[in-house]
Protein backbone atom coordinates (compact mmCIF):
# COMPACT_ATOMS: atom_id res chain seq x y z
CA UNK A 1 0.00 0.00 0.00
CA UNK A 2 2.61 2.67 1.21
CA UNK A 3 4.65 1.83 -1.87
CA UNK A 4 2.47 2.12 -4.58
CA UNK A 5 1.07 5.47 -2.57
CA UNK A 6 4.78 6.84 -3.12
CA UNK A 7 4.61 5.86 -6.70
CA UNK A 8 1.64 7.40 -7.98
CA UNK A 9 2.47 10.75 -5.76
CA UNK A 10 5.65 10.60 -7.50
CA UNK A 11 3.82 10.17 -10.50
CA UNK A 12 1.70 12.77 -9.93
CA UNK A 13 4.67 15.55 -9.41
CA UNK A 14 7.24 13.94 -11.82
CA UNK A 15 5.80 15.80 -15.12
CA UNK A 16 5.97 19.08 -13.49
CA UNK A 17 9.97 18.59 -12.56
CA UNK A 18 10.67 17.73 -16.26
CA UNK A 19 8.49 20.58 -17.55
CA UNK A 20 11.08 22.56 -15.21
CA UNK A 21 14.14 20.94 -16.85
CA UNK A 22 13.14 20.79 -20.06
CA UNK A 23 10.70 23.72 -20.68
CA UNK A 24 11.98 26.14 -17.64
CA UNK A 25 10.22 29.31 -19.03
CA UNK A 26 6.55 27.46 -19.26
CA UNK A 27 6.18 27.07 -15.32
CA UNK A 28 8.87 29.56 -14.26
CA UNK A 29 6.36 32.03 -11.92
CA UNK A 30 3.95 30.04 -11.33
CA UNK A 31 3.55 28.00 -8.02
CA UNK A 32 4.43 24.77 -9.93
CA UNK A 33 7.91 25.47 -11.08
CA UNK A 34 10.89 23.63 -9.66
CA UNK A 35 14.08 25.46 -9.55
CA UNK A 36 17.16 23.56 -9.76
CA UNK A 37 18.65 22.67 -6.40
CA UNK A 38 21.68 22.03 -4.85
CA UNK A 39 23.17 18.65 -3.39
CA UNK A 40 22.75 20.15 0.45
CA UNK A 41 19.28 20.73 -0.55
CA UNK A 42 18.40 17.03 -1.53
CA UNK A 43 20.48 16.06 1.41
CA UNK A 44 17.89 17.90 3.75
CA UNK A 45 14.82 16.81 1.05
CA UNK A 46 16.29 12.68 2.01
CA UNK A 47 16.13 13.61 5.91
CA UNK A 48 12.57 14.84 5.44
CA UNK A 49 11.70 11.49 3.42
CA UNK A 50 13.07 9.10 6.14
CA UNK A 51 11.43 11.17 8.82
CA UNK A 52 7.72 10.76 6.74
CA UNK A 53 8.14 7.14 6.17
CA UNK A 54 8.83 6.67 9.53
CA UNK A 55 5.71 8.15 10.54
CA UNK A 56 3.63 6.66 7.75
CA UNK A 57 5.23 3.09 8.22
CA UNK A 58 3.99 2.91 11.98
CA UNK A 59 0.85 4.55 11.37
CA UNK A 60 -0.54 1.93 8.41
CA UNK A 61 0.41 -0.97 10.97
CA UNK A 62 -1.44 0.99 13.47
CA UNK A 63 -4.40 2.07 11.34
CA UNK A 64 -4.32 -1.90 10.46
CA UNK A 65 -4.51 -3.10 13.87
CA UNK A 66 -6.49 -0.38 16.35
CA UNK A 67 -9.56 1.13 15.73
CA UNK A 68 -10.33 4.90 13.97
CA UNK A 69 -11.88 5.98 17.04
CA UNK A 70 -8.65 5.27 19.03
CA UNK A 71 -5.93 6.01 16.42
CA UNK A 72 -8.04 9.48 15.35
CA UNK A 73 -8.04 11.32 18.92
CA UNK A 74 -4.46 10.00 19.63
CA UNK A 75 -2.88 11.49 16.59
CA UNK A 76 -5.11 14.57 17.09
CA UNK A 77 -2.18 15.20 20.11
CA UNK A 78 0.20 15.54 17.75
CA UNK A 79 0.03 19.42 17.88
CA UNK A 80 0.65 19.33 21.49
CA UNK A 81 4.48 17.95 20.38
CA UNK A 82 4.73 20.41 17.46
CA UNK A 83 3.70 23.26 19.83
CA UNK A 84 5.98 22.16 22.80
CA UNK A 85 8.44 21.56 19.95
CA UNK A 86 7.86 25.43 18.61
CA UNK A 87 8.24 26.25 22.15
CA UNK A 88 12.11 24.84 22.40
CA UNK A 89 13.17 25.22 18.95
CA UNK A 90 11.66 28.51 17.49
CA UNK A 91 11.80 30.66 20.74
CA UNK A 92 7.35 30.49 21.14
CA UNK A 93 6.06 30.72 24.49
CA UNK A 94 2.93 29.38 25.75
CA UNK A 95 0.42 31.46 27.29
CA UNK A 96 -2.11 30.13 29.42
CA UNK A 97 -4.91 29.14 26.96
CA UNK A 98 -1.99 27.04 25.42
CA UNK A 99 -1.08 25.25 28.63
CA UNK A 100 -4.98 24.41 29.03
CA UNK A 101 -4.74 23.04 25.64
CA UNK A 102 -1.68 21.29 26.85
CA UNK A 103 -3.55 19.94 29.68
CA UNK A 104 -6.75 19.16 27.92
CA UNK A 105 -4.44 16.87 25.65
CA UNK A 106 -2.99 15.04 28.09
CA UNK A 107 -6.32 14.07 29.99
CA UNK A 108 -7.87 12.96 26.86
CA UNK A 109 -4.95 10.45 25.88
CA UNK A 110 -5.43 8.97 29.19
CA UNK A 111 -8.90 8.85 29.24
CA UNK A 112 -8.13 7.10 25.90
CA UNK A 113 -6.10 4.41 27.55
CA UNK A 114 -9.24 3.61 29.90
CA UNK A 115 -11.68 3.29 26.57
CA UNK A 116 -8.82 1.42 24.59
CA UNK A 117 -8.97 -1.03 27.77
CA UNK A 118 -12.40 -2.21 27.15
CA UNK A 119 -11.71 -3.35 23.81
CA UNK A 120 -8.67 -4.96 25.08
CA UNK A 121 -6.56 -2.50 24.09
CA UNK A 122 -3.32 -1.93 26.75
CA UNK A 123 -1.83 1.42 26.36
CA UNK A 124 1.15 0.05 28.27
CA UNK A 125 1.65 -3.32 26.80
CA UNK A 126 -0.26 -3.14 23.25
CA UNK A 127 2.82 -2.69 20.58
CA UNK A 128 0.30 -1.05 17.99
CA UNK A 129 -0.11 1.38 20.47
CA UNK A 130 3.42 1.92 20.60
CA UNK A 131 3.56 2.14 16.53
CA UNK A 132 0.99 4.36 16.91
CA UNK A 133 3.29 6.64 19.13
CA UNK A 134 6.20 6.58 17.17
CA UNK A 135 3.92 7.89 14.31
CA UNK A 136 2.80 10.98 16.77
CA UNK A 137 6.18 11.89 17.53
CA UNK A 138 7.97 11.49 14.15
CA UNK A 139 4.87 13.34 12.34
CA UNK A 140 5.46 15.97 14.93
CA UNK A 141 9.16 15.83 13.67
CA UNK A 142 7.95 16.31 10.50
CA UNK A 143 5.90 19.58 11.38
CA UNK A 144 8.59 21.19 12.42
CA UNK A 145 11.32 19.97 9.85
CA UNK A 146 8.64 21.12 7.63
CA UNK A 147 8.77 25.05 9.16
CA UNK A 148 12.59 25.23 8.76
CA UNK A 149 12.51 23.90 5.40
CA UNK A 150 9.81 25.92 4.12
CA UNK A 151 11.49 29.21 5.24
CA UNK A 152 14.70 27.87 2.71
CA UNK A 153 13.58 25.89 0.12
CA UNK A 154 11.07 25.86 -2.76
CA UNK A 155 7.82 24.46 -2.25
CA UNK A 156 7.34 22.62 -5.63
CA UNK A 157 11.51 21.03 -5.11
CA UNK A 158 10.54 19.69 -2.02
CA UNK A 159 7.15 17.84 -2.12
CA UNK A 160 8.21 16.53 -6.03
CA UNK A 161 11.69 15.02 -4.62
CA UNK A 162 10.69 14.05 -1.27
CA UNK A 163 8.27 12.04 -2.75
CA UNK A 164 10.59 10.42 -5.22
CA UNK A 165 12.94 9.28 -2.40
CA UNK A 166 10.29 7.63 -0.74
CA UNK A 167 9.95 6.20 -3.65
CA UNK A 168 13.31 4.82 -3.70
CA UNK A 169 13.40 4.00 -0.16
CA UNK A 170 10.25 2.09 0.08
CA UNK A 171 11.12 -0.16 -2.75
CA UNK A 172 14.21 -1.45 -0.86
CA UNK A 173 11.78 -1.79 2.37
CA UNK A 174 9.50 -3.73 0.31
CA UNK A 175 11.92 -5.84 -1.32
CA UNK A 176 13.44 -6.23 2.50
CA UNK A 177 10.56 -6.49 4.42
CA UNK A 178 7.61 -7.22 2.08
CA UNK A 179 8.84 -9.87 -0.26
CA UNK A 180 10.21 -12.59 1.46
CA UNK A 181 7.44 -13.21 3.58
CA UNK A 182 4.51 -11.99 1.55
CA UNK A 183 2.77 -15.73 1.51
CA UNK A 184 2.63 -15.41 5.26
CA UNK A 185 1.07 -11.81 5.57
CA UNK A 186 -2.23 -10.60 4.49
CA UNK A 187 -2.29 -11.05 0.80
CA UNK A 188 -2.49 -7.67 -1.14
CA UNK A 189 -5.86 -6.73 -3.36
CA UNK A 190 -5.40 -4.08 -5.83
CA UNK A 191 -8.05 -1.59 -4.81
CA UNK A 192 -8.43 2.06 -6.61
CA UNK A 193 -8.65 3.74 -2.88
CA UNK A 194 -4.66 3.65 -3.40
CA UNK A 195 -4.83 5.99 -6.18
CA UNK A 196 -7.37 8.58 -4.35
CA UNK A 197 -5.56 8.23 -1.23
CA UNK A 198 -2.21 9.30 -3.17
CA UNK A 199 -4.19 12.42 -4.76
CA UNK A 200 -6.02 13.47 -1.66
CA UNK A 201 -2.23 13.01 0.07
CA UNK A 202 -0.95 14.97 -2.96
CA UNK A 203 -3.25 17.98 -3.02
CA UNK A 204 -3.32 18.27 1.32
CA UNK A 205 0.82 18.49 1.19
CA UNK A 206 0.96 20.95 -1.50
CA UNK A 207 -1.60 23.10 0.59
CA UNK A 208 0.18 22.30 3.55
CA UNK A 209 3.82 23.18 2.33
CA UNK A 210 3.04 26.33 0.43
CA UNK A 211 0.58 27.98 3.90
CA UNK A 212 4.01 27.16 5.27
CA UNK A 213 5.56 29.83 3.13
CA UNK A 214 4.16 32.60 4.31
CA UNK A 215 5.85 34.76 7.13
CA UNK A 216 3.50 34.95 9.70
CA UNK A 217 2.58 30.96 9.43
CA UNK A 218 2.84 29.26 12.71
CA UNK A 219 3.27 25.82 12.71
CA UNK A 220 1.42 25.31 15.85
CA UNK A 221 -1.84 26.66 14.32
CA UNK A 222 -1.15 24.58 11.03
CA UNK A 223 -0.62 21.56 12.45
CA UNK A 224 -3.83 22.09 15.06
CA UNK A 225 -5.83 22.60 12.06
CA UNK A 226 -4.72 19.70 9.93
CA UNK A 227 -5.62 17.40 13.08
CA UNK A 228 -8.71 18.48 12.80
CA UNK A 229 -9.41 15.81 10.35
CA UNK A 230 -10.15 13.62 13.30
CA UNK A 231 -13.66 14.34 13.11
CA UNK A 232 -13.72 12.81 9.84
CA UNK A 233 -11.50 9.32 11.15
CA UNK A 234 -14.38 9.33 13.59
CA UNK A 235 -17.24 9.16 12.13
CA UNK A 236 -16.03 6.72 9.61
CA UNK A 237 -15.20 4.91 12.51
CA UNK A 238 -18.42 5.37 14.04
CA UNK A 239 -20.68 4.65 10.90
CA UNK A 240 -18.52 2.40 8.18
CA UNK A 241 -17.05 0.08 10.92
CA UNK A 242 -18.93 0.07 13.57
CA UNK A 243 -16.81 0.64 16.79
CA UNK A 244 -17.50 0.20 20.03
CA UNK A 245 -17.83 2.20 23.07
CA UNK A 246 -18.68 5.51 21.19
CA UNK A 247 -19.81 7.43 24.17
CA UNK A 248 -16.87 7.76 26.09
CA UNK A 249 -14.62 8.10 22.89
CA UNK A 250 -17.46 10.94 21.81
CA UNK A 251 -16.26 12.97 25.39
CA UNK A 252 -12.62 11.93 24.63
CA UNK A 253 -12.84 13.58 21.32
CA UNK A 254 -14.28 16.46 22.57
CA UNK A 255 -11.65 17.16 24.93
CA UNK A 256 -9.12 16.78 22.48
CA UNK A 257 -10.94 19.04 20.39
CA UNK A 258 -11.35 21.91 22.87
CA UNK A 259 -7.72 21.27 23.73
CA UNK A 260 -6.84 22.61 20.07
CA UNK A 261 -9.20 25.42 20.66
CA UNK A 262 -7.95 26.54 23.02
CA UNK A 263 -4.04 26.22 21.61
CA UNK A 264 -6.03 28.40 18.63
CA UNK A 265 -6.78 30.89 21.06
CA UNK A 266 -3.54 31.27 22.80
CA UNK A 267 -1.88 31.55 19.01
CA UNK A 268 -3.96 34.15 18.06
Amino acid sequence: MLFLNTLFSSLIFAPFLLVSVLSPESLRGTIFFAPSSSWATHGYIIIKSCIVLCSWISAYFAIKHLPLTIIGPVKASQPMLVLMGALLIFGERLNLYQWLGVLLSIISFFLLSLAGKKEGINFKKDKWIFFLIISVITGAMSGLYDKYLMKRLDVMTVQAWYNIYQLVIMFFVLMLVWYPSRKKTTAFEWRWAIVFISIFISMADFVYFYALTFSDSMISIVSMIRRSNVILTFIAGALIYREKNLKTKAFDLFLVLLGMFLLYLGSR
